[in-house]
């Protein structure tokens, strides 16, 4: 895991940093907030990354703020996976559930 304000060297190429990072992921946790739906909707930074992550088959959806049927408008092949919303659990039981799933993934 890796924060980019606090890990990538100055002039260092984020887009490389992020495909780095998904490729050596064991699981993609998605926060799936209001921003998100926006920034998908636009073709964003955030597509692009989804659509890695949706192929690797190894994506965990977090909603916050939003539904799944909103979701489900704006993309319908992350709302097909199995996910959690922040309205139905704590984070600690948000955190809890997500890194019991990470767990049981092979490495990548």
């Amino acid at each position: 895991m890796w924060f980019s304000e606090e890990d990538l060297p100055l002039g260092a190429l984020m887009i490389r940093e992020i495909d780095k990072g998904l490729r050596n992921s064991r699981v993609g946790i998605v926060l799936v907030t209001p921003a998100l739906l926006a920034s998908i909707e636009a073709e964003g930074v955030a597509e692009k990354e989804l659509a890695v992550l949706l192929s690797s088959r190894r994506v965990i959806p977090v909603l916050h703020g939003v539904t799944f049927e909103e979701l489900n408008d704006v993309s319908p092949m992350l709302a097909s996976h199995a996910g959690l919303s922040t309205k139905d659990s704590t984070l600690d039981g948000v955190a809890a559930k997500v890194a019991a799933a990470a767990a049981a993934l092979p490495a990548a």
